[in-house]
C-alpha cells in the first residue's frame, strides 16, 4: 500500500503536466471558471479624492468655531466641482469628489445648518477626515486578480469595479462519470432482489457541477469486462474519467483490467480509510492524447471521500488553480476530541467524520464506508495517523468539507 501524502506527491503534480485551452468570457458567464491570466487595473480606484460621508468639504485653514460659512456649491455623486471658494464649503455627498482646495470633510451629524442656509462647525476639523484617496483601493497597474484565481461573486464584482467587460478563463473541465455495478439501480425505477440504489453518480455529479465542470456521466455500467472497456472508451475524449466501483480485487471487478486494456494504470492500494481500493491511470484518446482516470471503491462514503481528498485537487489543478489554493492539508486544524477512539487501524491512517460547534469534535456513531449519513450529518473529517488512540480532550487534525471543496 502507499501513503497517502506520497500518493498526492505523485500525483497531483501530473495534473500541471497539461495545459487546458482558453476562452475569453464576459463577467456574466465567469462565475466558477479559473483565470488564464492576471487581471491589471487600468485605472485607480476610486478614481478621485472623494467623501466618505455625507456632509461639508472644507479648507481646514479656514474653520474657526462658531464662524459662520456660505456654503457655495453642492457636490453630489457624479458629478464634477468647482474649485472651492476661499471661506466657503460645500455641501457634498457620499462618494463624490473633492473639490480642489478642500483638504477635509465634516460629517453633517457635526454641522449647524442655520436659517440663512449659512453652516457653523462646533469643533476644528483634521486634514484629510473622511476622505478616501484615489487609488486607496486598488492603484492603476496593480495586479488585481491573480492567474489561477477561480472566481466567486466577490471577484466578479471586483472585476466589474475596474471596467472589466471579458476575461480570459481556461476551459471548463470535461468529466466522465461512470458508476459500475450489476447490483445498482437508478432511482425511481423499482429495487430487485439484491439491488441497491445508485448514489455515487448524484454525489459526484453534484461535486463536479459545484466545481463548474461540463460533466458527461454514462450512467450504470454492468459488471463485466467487455461493458466496462466501451464505457472507458466513450468517455476518452474528456479530460477526467471518475469511475466508482470494480477496483478491487474480486472476479466481477472489471476496472483494473479494462484501464489496462485501453490505457496504463499507475496506482492501485492506498493507505487510508475509508477508501483503500483507488486506481489511477490514464485512458489513451485516438488522436495520442490520454483521459486521466480515476477509479474510485464503490461504498458510497468511501468514494465520496476519495473523490474530496484526492480526486477533486487534481481535477482544480488540471484546471488551472495553484496548488496552495486546492491543498487540503494546508487547511487542516485542530480541535478537540469529545469522543473516544480506542481501536484504531495500525496499517491505514483514517479519516473520521464528525460535527465540529466551537472547536469541539463529536463522532457520527457508525463510521461504517456504506453509511451515507455519516457524511450528511457531519461537518468535516477527523485525520487520525496509523495507530492513532484518542481520548476525551485530545485535540485531533480536523478539515471542513467546506474547506475541502474551496
Amino acid at each position: 500500500m502507499i501513503d497517502l501524502n506520497d500518493l498526492l506527491e505523485q500525483v497531483w503534480p501530473m495534473a500541471t503536466q497539461q495545459a487546458i485551452p482558453t476562452e475569453s468570457v464576459s463577467l456574466n458567464a465567469a462565475l466558477g471558471r479559473v483565470l488564464a491570466q492576471d487581471v491589471l487595473s487600468n485605472l485607480n480606484v476610486p478614481q478621485h479624492d472623494n467623501s466618505g460621508m455625507d456632509g461639508y468639504a472644507v479648507r481646514c485653514a479656514d474653520i474657526q468655531p462658531s464662524r459662520l460659512f456660505r456654503v457655495s456649491q453642492r457636490v453630489p455623486a457624479g458629478v464634477s466641482p468647482q474649485p472651492l471658494q476661499p471661506g466657503t464649503v460645500a455641501r457634498i455627498f457620499t462618494g463624490a469628489p473633492i473639490p480642489p482646495g478642500a483638504d477635509s470633510v465634516v460629517m453633517q451629524e457635526d454641522v449647524v445648518v442655520n436659517d440663512d442656509g449659512s453652516v457653523t462647525f462646533s469643533g476644528l476639523p483634521q486634514s484629510g477626515q473622511w476622505i478616501r484617496r484615489a487609488g486607496e483601493d486598488i492603484a492603476s497597474g496593480q495586479v488585481v486578480l491573480s492567474q489561477g484565481t477561480r472566481l466567486d461573486a466577490i471577484h466578479v464584482g471586483l472585476l466589474a469595479s475596474i471596467g472589466v467587460p471579458t476575461v480570459s478563463v481556461n476551459r471548463r473541465l470535461k468529466v466522465g462519470v461512470m458508476v459500475t455495478g450489476s447490483e445498482l439501480q437508478s432511482p425511481g425505477q423499482a429495487l430487485q432482489p439484491g439491488q441497491i440504489y445508485n448514489s455515487n453518480e448524484y454525489v459526484w455529479c453534484g461535486l463536479l457541477e459545484a466545481m463548474h465542470a461540463d460533466v458527461r456521466s454514462v450512467g450504470i455500467v454492468p459488471d463485466n469486462f467487455e461493458a466496462t472497456c466501451a464505457a472507458l472508451e466513450s468517455l476518452a475524449d474528456c479530460d477526467a474519467v471518475i469511475s466508482s466501483g470494480g477496483v478491487s480485487v474480486g472476479e466481477e471487478d472489471h476496472v483494473k483490467p479494462a484501464i489496462e486494456k485501453v490505457g496504463q494504470l499507475r496506482s492501485w492500494k492506498v493507505a487510508m480509510k475509508p477508501g483503500k481500493p483507488i486506481a489511477f491511470g490514464h485512458i489513451n484518446r485516438q488522436d495520442g492524447g490520454q483521459s486521466w482516470f480515476f477509479g474510485l471503491p464503490g461504498n458510497p462514503v468511501s468514494s465520496a471521500v476519495a473523490f474530496q481528498l484526492i480526486v477533486k485537487p487534481f481535477l482544480s489543478l488540471l484546471e488551472g488553480q495553484g496548488h496552495a489554493e486546492v491543498d487540503w492539508r494546508l487547511r487542516v486544524r485542530k480541535v478537540q476530541a469529545a469522543f473516544s477512539w480506542s481501536a484504531p487501524d495500525t496499517r491505514r491512517e483514517e479519516f473520521l467524520r464528525a460535527e465540529v460547534q466551537s472547536d469541539e469534535a463529536s463522532l457520527f456513531e457508525n463510521q461504517s464506508s456504506g453509511v451515507l449519513t455519516s457524511l450528511a450529518r457531519s461537518s468535516g473529517l477527523i485525520r487520525l495517523a496509523k495507530g492513532q488512540v484518542v481520548h476525551p480532550g485530545d485535540w485531533v487534525d480536523y478539515v471542513s468539507y467546506q474547506d475541502l471543496m474551496k
